[in-house]
């Protein structure tokens, strides 16, 4: 058994013992060196589709199509669309440009934003753009306000563990699920490897326009959602860039680390918990513990 075999295999009992399973990837972007755990895995995405979603805007905007700073009305129970931050917590009607809108959807994860965007590209036009740019294994069928229509909004907060339990014991061994948004037949989906190759190319442009490429490296620099790989990639020494999806027991994260001495690592780490329990720091710290131990090797072979 190789060193890199028996790592995969100490770090599949850390995610178990911590109430994950999970599809891991990181690749170096300067020589193509990877290491992963399952990284073909379809999983449903949850707001790791506003990484997708902004680069196709991007390109429109970059293409003519679409002024960035095109003015968009935003009114209160125009955009259903539920969420922890932005737009969502507005009492008044905005008008906001496209641009903007950009910032929100990817640095802060603004779902109302996202839709707004998605007014402008919708999920057929983001799958073009995803392929155009040589990018297979993502697929983008709804909008950001269909995440809200799960169990869990049916639930007071108390009793929000419920919601975990169904979505922990419905699932089929095909990764069907009684709650569309984690069936990965009807849910927007993509595996680690896909996002992976999403962000070389957002790292390495080739096929995606410098302007597009710059401005969503940028937009990914700026999330202020810190706490799940975050403290393992984040120094004084190091840039992280990335983007989080969360959705009832799914905990994502997708980011680019730089460091200083010109070593880029794409990461992504994709997972599901077996723990009924909507907060869960351990679980955050052992995906950050196995991505940074997949990242280690690779830096050091």
């Amino acid at each position: 058994m190789t060193t890199a075999e028996r790592l995969v295999q100490a770090l599949r009992r850390r995610l178990t013992g911590a109430g994950l399973s999970g599809s891991f990837l990181v690749r170096d972007l300067a020589s193509g060196a990877e290491i992963g755990i399952a990284p073909d895995l379809v999983y449903p995405i949850a707001s790791l589709v506003k990484v997708p979603l902004a680069t196709a805007v991007l390109a429109r905007v970059e293409d003519g199509h679409i002024d960035g700073a095109r003015m968009i009305d935003v009114e209160p129970g125009r955009v259903e669309t539920a969420g922890p931050t932005g737009l969502t917590k507005f009492r008044h009607p905005a008008r906001i440009a496209v641009d903007d809108l950009l910032y929100l959807s990817t640095a802060i994860s603004d779902n109302v934003a996202a839709d707004a965007l998605f007014a402008l590209v919708p999920p057929a036009e983001v799958n073009r753009a995803v392929r155009d740019a040589g990018i297979s294994g993502i697929a983008v069928r709804h909008l950001l306000r269909d995440l809200i229509e799960t169990p869990a909004e049916r639930f007071e907060p108390r009793d929000v563990h419920l919601a975990h339990s169904l979505a922990i014991g419905s699932g089929t061994s095909g990764r069907g699920h009684a709650v569309p948004q984690l069936d990965v037949s009807r849910a927007n989906v993509g595996t680690a490897r896909a996002f992976v190759d999403l962000l070389e190319a957002l790292w390495v442009p080739s096929r995606i326009a410098a302007g597009v490429a710059a401005r969503m490296r940028s937009l990914m620099g700026d999330n202020v959602v810190r706490h799940r790989l975050t403290p393992d990639f984040s120094s004084d020494a190091s840039r992280w860039s990335a983007k989080t999806g969360t959705l009832l027991n799914l905990r994502h994260e997708v980011g680019v680390v730089e460091h200083d001495d010109g070593g880029v690592f794409a990461v992504a780490a994709l997972t599901e918990s077996v723990v009924p329990a909507a907060v869960q720091p351990a679980a955050e710290a052992a995906m950050g513990e196995v991505a940074r131990a997949l990242h280690d090797h690779l830096r050091a072979h």
